[in-house]
């Protein structure tokens, strides 16, 4: 029997997951997840460590979704309107490449949670399932010997970090939707968390992609240039966009 292909899924969120009270510009939550194989980790962090040399000549540099937009921090050099239009094509060209990683995720939109679940729905948990989900969904579609899936997650706090740690233990026991637990534990590997200051590429690289995704997803109709550029490559099959799951249904 041939081995499992290894695979690494980094995942990062855009907003926040309370219920009872929320921004309602940005009502919203999106767990952002990236396959990415581990015989292809090296290729993709190189790629983002030269655009960090090259703009800043370190890979020290944490990219971070929300000051890159706000201009703050080690990016305030994009007040410059040259370097920020050579920034943005740099990012772009290093989240258009295709077979290097894929993206599944879960959005959930909160008016329409609340109104069918309730304040106390578990909005991360929810999230977490689709995500892990798919990921098994997509790994069996790349290669009928499946795949091994590593879980990195970008850190919260103790408490939110031990919520989500007995959430996915449950979930072994549980299984989900289409999963067994069988069939969940044959897929997943190690589970662990992440500080940001640690620097893990494809945690930053889940974050880049999380936001235009929320946005495509509160506004579908308005022009979304970035997310143009990470459209293909979020999970399909079958025709269907598989890799982008809206919660609740709407």
């Amino acid at each position: 029997m041939a081995s499992k292909l290894k695979y690494n899924l980094y995942i990062d969120e855009c907003g926040d997951h309370y219920l009872a009270t929320y921004d309602r510009n940005f009502p919203i939550f999106t767990l952002c997840g990236i396959l990415v194989p581990v015989k292809k980790v090296n290729t993709f962090q190189g790629a983002v460590d030269k655009l960090k040399q090259e703009f800043w000549q370190t890979t020290d540099v944490i990219l971070h979704s929300r000051d890159i937009r706000k201009c703050e921090k080690h990016f305030q050099i994009l007040f410059d309107d040259e370097i920020k239009q050579r920034f943005y094509k740099r990012v772009n060209e290093l989240l258009a490449q295709q077979g290097i990683y894929v993206i599944v995720c879960c959005s959930v939109l909160k008016e329409n949670c609340i109104s069918k679940h309730g304040v106390d729905a578990d909005v991360y948990g929810t999230a977490l399932k689709y995500v892990l989900q798919r990921s098994i969904f997509c790994v069996d579609d790349i290669g009928p010997e499946g795949g091994k899936i590593n879980i990195i997650v970008e850190r919260r706090g103790k408490r939110e970090d031990a919520a989500l740690t007995n959430y996915y233990n449950r979930l072994r026991v549980t299984g989900m939707h289409y999963v067994s637990p069988e069939r969940l534990a044959d897929h997943m590997g190690h589970f662990g968390f992440s500080e940001k200051k640690e620097n893990v590429f494809g945690l930053q690289v889940a974050d880049l992609i999380a936001y235009p995704i929320s946005r495509h997803v509160l506004a579908p109709e308005k022009p979304n240039p970035a997310f143009d550029v990470i459209a293909p490559n979020i999970y399909a099959s079958g025709g269907k966009l598989l890799g982008l799951k809206i919660f609740p249904d709407k």
